[in-house]
């Protein structure tokens, strides 16, 4: 801000003052002139631009300038792509992207540009690979590594390369919990467990948003199957919704406050989610007193003045997806009708402005990039970033007789089936990435949405070979079990690599592995005993074969440096650190629901889908409350080095309980571990039931040298002692002890403690 420089002025003033008082018109004056009012500084033509003032004050000062149709502006939204050709598409938006809102120009507002997803900036639309970006892991593979550092790092990178291609939005944050392991979609997301998925899934929207751009948390809520998505409904009790799916996006919100929310597809005890007044009214906007605003998903809003009512603030692409553009006419001609209030348009438009304040991307405008290249050293250092992430997310699943790591002394290794040659699977739907470097296969079906089928060129292989140059490496498609098994008998060690594609829209009917690999794997298995299998997968998948193979690897989804960070576990340059975020189980019989619901109902037939069969117990508490033992159980994974657990404490203050152990690597070489703790009600506590008998309350990954250990605190959320009271509105903790356990994984617990708590309530929010 300049201020009017009035030294000269006054300084004439003075020279010139005897002369003016000595003027006929000073004598003939009746009163003396009043003397001039002190200048004022200038003041801005936009004060709400200035970085200085609130979020919210800014949103208050700008909302006060604009006329309604500018605030229709800002909660309107266009697809960016030519998918849907309905319309014409806004100049200003990116080809082949998410969505575009546009902005107010003459108030210095930007436009909002949206890219999907959570594993990278993705393209939509017929201009495949127009956008070649970097990929990381998919969100479940992120979860594995139980290490919210390379969460928050792998968010920051793919925030990075948003802003590099013009986009403000991330349309990123996957949350919903695997209740259903034949989800398409379970990939994209952060597993089963409420404080593990909202720690993971908060640190990688800090990430985004530190690149001065609206990162989302999505899909809410308890959003949990394609079959049926748009019109399935989830149905649960409040306490249940509370204790599990939506305790996982409260953590995350608190935790890392991403500017929107993006309302599910799905309804919810019988309301459309974008809809729903219990959702977003009452438990995220009052309950949670989330400040940012609601988006819908790509074609889940259904009204104009009930959804706006029930707190959907922007409706986006409504013009390509939904069935009319609600937030257009219709709206306005509710707000005309009374039927909504100008009250409710300012504080949707307002929660919109106070995002792009929040975020910084009004202060740190985006501009469109004249290529759709990034720059190469910017592409190499986020290679980088995304191999370490997949590198801590691979899971060893088995390791007999330490097969694994591979001999340094193997002369002939089989690698086997998943296009191993020259690349690793990635997911379909709206998060796909398409690969720097082109797609490894070509002519993979289905072609188009929910395709096209994508290998990232990064070949395990070619990887495998640099680092066993004495060796011969052969491939084999792995499509006649007969061939691979031959060619596994003559090799030193077997590599299966098995894959499921998974995406966006379809469900898979089995959790058995497709293409009759299941068959290939136990004809190599029963030729040679050294058979590793690497599975490349969305997510939980059955195996008959597992007491043939010598040992199992679980990849996910690994990203564009997939196959050299496969190959750098395999072969022992980094330790396998991965841990389960769900459950692998035995039978689709031991599950909730062993039969896909929807399956048998017309495309646009709504059904419902009973949540109440588990409630809050979801995943490895189901198993646990059941009493079922999962094929490998949650929070499980082996190492090359081995750890002990020892001195473990824990003490009660008020309603926090803090827990402190030491981890030491009692093995013969550098590993990581994920120490666990786990809560359960014991005598006395009972006062309130749980959902399970116990709940992950704490962890943390700790890197070790041979013979080093690493003292350990950890404070357990109160809420992970409590149940919800839905008479009192808030968290209740019962009087009565309380064990603490301590292992490396829900079912390997080592030593326990105990703490007495007294009765507590606790209010709806106590992270706030």
């Amino acid at each position: 801000m300049t201020r009017t420089n009035w030294r000269g002025p006054r300084l004439a003033l003075l020279i010139g003052a005897s002369a003016l008082i000595a003027s006929p018109a000073y004598a003939q004056a009746a009163k003396p002139a009043a003397p001039k009012a002190p200048p004022k500084a200038s003041q801005p033509a936009h004060p709400w631009l200035n970085p200085k003032l609130s979020p919210d004050r800014r949103a208050d000062l700008v909302l006060k300038a604009m006329t309604n149709d500018e605030k229709f502006t800002v909660i309107f939204g266009y697809f960016g792509s030519d998918m849907k050709p309905r319309y014409a598409r806004p100049a200003a938006s990116l080809d082949a992207s998410a969505g575009y809102v546009a902005g107010v120009p003459r108030l210095g507002l930007p436009g909002q540009w949206q890219t999907d997803a959570g594993v990278g900036v993705a393209t939509q639309g017929s201009h495949q690979d127009l956008r070649p970006r970097t990929a990381l892991p998919s969100g479940l593979a992120t979860a594995a590594t139980w290490n919210p550092e390379l969460a928050f790092k792998g968010g920051a990178m793919i925030g990075a390369e948003a802003r590099a291609s013009g986009f403000n939005v991330q349309l990123a944050g996957g949350i919903n919990l695997m209740r259903e392991p034949r989800n398409g979609r379970n990939f994209e997301y952060g597993g089963e467990d409420p404080w593990l998925a909202g720690t993971m899934v908060a640190a990688q929207i800090r990430g985004i948003q530190s690149n001065h751009i609206v990162s989302t948390i999505k899909h809410y809520a308890l959003n949990a199957q394609e079959t049926g998505r748009f019109v399935v409904s989830s149905n649960i009790g409040d306490a249940e919704a509370r204790t599990s799916d939506l305790l996982a996006f409260q953590f995350a919100i608190e935790r890392s406050d991403p500017h929107s929310v993006m309302c599910a597809y799905n309804r919810v005890n019988g309301d459309y989610a974008c809809e729903n007044d219990w959702l977003l009214n009452t438990v995220l906007k009052k309950d949670w007193g989330y400040k940012g605003y609601v988006m819908s998903d790509w074609g889940a809003d259904h009204s104009s003045a009930k959804a706006a009512n029930a707190g959907l603030d922007q409706e986006s692409a409504g013009e390509a997806f939904d069935k009319q553009p609600f937030f257009g006419a219709p709206l306005k001609a509710d707000l005309a009708a009374g039927a909504v209030s100008q009250a409710r348009i300012d504080d949707m438009a307002r929660r919109v402005l106070r995002a792009l304040f929040a975020s910084g991307a009004v202060d740190h405008p985006v501009t469109k990039p004249a290529t759709n290249d990034l720059p190469a050293a910017m592409l190499a250092a986020h290679a980088k970033i995304t191999q370490a992430d997949a590198e801590e997310a691979i899971v060893l699943l088995k390791n007999d007789g330490g097969l694994l790591p591979l001999a340094k002394t193997a002369r002939t290794i089989a690698v086997i089936g998943g296009h191993a040659d020259v690349g690793v699977l990635s997911g379909g739907g709206s998060s796909q990435v398409y690969p720097v470097g082109g797609r490894a296969v070509k002519g993979l079906t289905p072609a188009t949405w929910p395709g096209p089928v994508i290998y990232y060129p990064s070949s395990p292989l070619k990887a495998l070979a640099k680092r066993y140059p004495g060796a011969k490496v052969v491939y084999d498609d792995g499509t006649d079990p007969a061939r691979a098994a031959k060619l596994a008998a003559a090799s030193d060690v077997a590599l299966v690599f098995a894959d499921q594609w998974t995406t966006e829209s379809e469900d898979v009917h089995t959790l058995a592995l497709p293409k009759n690999q299941d068959a290939t794997i136990d004809a190599v298995a029963s030729a040679n005993r050294k058979t590793v299998v690497v599975l490349t997968t969305g997510g939980p998948v059955l195996m008959p074969w597992l007491d043939k193979v010598g040992a199992v690897v679980e990849a996910w989804y690994p990203g564009t440096a997939g196959g050299e960070a496969i190959a750098r576990v395999l072969s022992g340059e980094v330790d396998a650190s991965g841990r389960l975020p769900v459950s692998f189980p035995r039978s689709e019989a031991d599950l909730p629901r062993p039969k896909l619901d929807g399956l048998d109902k017309a495309k646009d037939q709504p059904f419902d889908v009973d949540y109440s069969i588990e409630g809050a117990a979801v995943g490895y508490k189901w198993y646990d409350l059941k009493r079922i033992q999962p094929l490998f159980p949650f929070g499980h994974g082996l190492s090359y080095s081995r750890f002990a657990y020892s001195n473990l404490k824990a003490a009660a203050v008020g309603d926090k309980v803090t827990v402190s152990f030491d981890v030491k690597n009692v093995g013969p070489r550098a590993g990581k571990d994920v120490p666990q703790v786990y809560v359960s009600p014991k005598a006395g506590a009972n006062g309130a039931t749980w959902e399970a008998p116990k709940r992950l309350a704490g962890f943390q990954k700790v890197a070790l040298a041979p013979g080093a250990s690493q003292h350990v605190v950890l404070t357990i959320d109160p809420r992970l002692l409590a149940v919800w009271d839905g008479k009192a509105h808030g968290w209740s903790i019962a009087a009565g002890q309380y064990e603490i356990a301590l292992g490396a994984s829900s079912r390997a617990l080592s030593s326990t403690a105990q703490v007495s708590l007294a009765a507590r309530s606790l209010p709806v929010s106590p992270g706030r």
